[in-house]
């Protein structure tokens, strides 16, 4: 059965994580919002694509397929995608945990250049700061209060995961969910 999932949910939850191997698991294309909504920079996610573009490109590149997981956050952007989803696993992590995440990804990607006094260690700062608000229902961008708020606004069917499992357990429970006749309700 063909079908076009979203997986969602605060930058560190693990969605691009869980995406790629839901798309290894069931042998569909993957694609990552980032991938569409970051203009190619050296550094990485410097410059933001114009809106416009970034549907194009995921029409040209992406979304007319049969199946597909796309992982990350279309809120705000990405809301003429939304009609060719077909249901939505949102992710969540308690704030000490996501934040250790991003702290470890960002090392990894950048190492010395986001140190205090690095190159990339104001944006470094900027990022964590702005991954930090995702958890206060008043913070003026992307949250977890706006995100439910978003998905409310849509009638899909959406699956709540808790990433503190392992990629693998969370990729069985989705299968799961996939097979299960909630998933068609």
């Amino acid at each position: 059965m063909p079908f076009r999932l979203l997986v969602t949910g605060a930058s560190g939850a693990g969605s691009t994580s869980l995406g790629r191997a839901l798309a290894d698991r069931l042998s569909i294309p993957h694609g990552d919002s980032d991938d569409y909504f970051w203009l190619p920079t050296v550094p990485p996610y410097q410059e933001p694509r114009p809106v416009a573009e970034r549907l194009s490109l995921m029409e040209s590149v992406f979304l007319p397929r049969d199946s597909w997981v796309l992982s990350g956050s279309l809120m705000g952007w990405g809301e003429p995608v939304m009609p060719r989803v077909d249901a939505v696993v949102f992710l969540t992590l308690g704030a000490r945990e996501r934040l250790a995440r991003l702290e470890s990804r960002e090392a990894g990607r950048y190492g010395e250049a986001i140190a205090p006094g690095g190159p990339l260690a104001q944006a470094h700062r900027e990022f964590l700061e702005w991954a930090q608000g995702y958890d206060d229902p008043d913070f003026d961008g992307r949250s977890l209060a706006s995100q439910n708020h978003w998905l409310a606004s849509f009638d899909l069917p959406v699956l709540r995961l808790d990433t503190g499992a392992t990629v693998a357990e969370l990729a069985d429970q989705v299968i799961a969910w996939l097979d299960s006749p909630d998933f068609t309700s």
